[in-house]
């Protein structure tokens, strides 16, 4: 039998996971409210669930994969009811920070070119780049083979270079 996880440590350490877990649900819903939602969903879950986790591995991973699961789920609700939009990744203006004023609209702006890449790249991307998690890590949270994570990574960062370039120039 496996021992209990402390539930004051496991909240604890869902609460530091808060930003990385946003900037995740963010790639996934393209929308501010809709990660909002669905990441104070995910933290229920986890915490009315803690005694599933069985503390081997990355906690962080547990966590990213129920939140792509309640995600797929969400989306398979919303093609059977009407009416439920969704704000496109270009009209997303938010990016939480603390940085300077160039910084930070130099954020801004990497944040909408990665939302602005399909749903798969910009997932991979935000996990393996920004959260630091291994390819293998990656596949197992996103259900998908270690190959289409490497595969997915180089056209992310392809299409962001290209991307960065293309607005670069525009701006000359």
């Amino acid at each position: 039998m496996r021992p209990a996880v402390d539930v004051t440590e496991f909240r604890r350490d869902l609460v530091s996971m808060l930003p990385k877990l946003r900037r995740f649900a963010l790639t996934l819903t393209r929308n501010a409210a809709d990660a909002d939602d669905l990441v104070q969903e995910v933290c229920e879950r986890a915490i009315s669930r803690n005694h599933l986790w069985n503390g081997e591995g990355r906690l962080e991973s547990w966590i990213y994969a129920m939140t792509r699961n309640l995600w797929v789920d969400e989306i398979r609700k919303r093609k059977v009811r009407a009416g439920a939009g969704t704000v496109d990744a270009h009209d997303q203006n938010e990016l939480s920070i603390e940085a300077s004023g160039e910084k930070l609209v130099y954020a801004n702006q990497l944040h909408k070119l990665i939302l602005s890449m399909p749903e798969g790249l910009a997932s991979v991307f935000v996990l393996v780049n920004v959260e630091g998690h291994s390819y293998k890590e990656a596949a197992e949270i996103l259900k998908i083979p270690i190959g289409t994570v490497m595969s997915r990574l180089s056209t992310a960062r392809m299409r962001l270079a290209a991307m960065i370039t293309e607005t670069s120039e525009r701006r000359a």
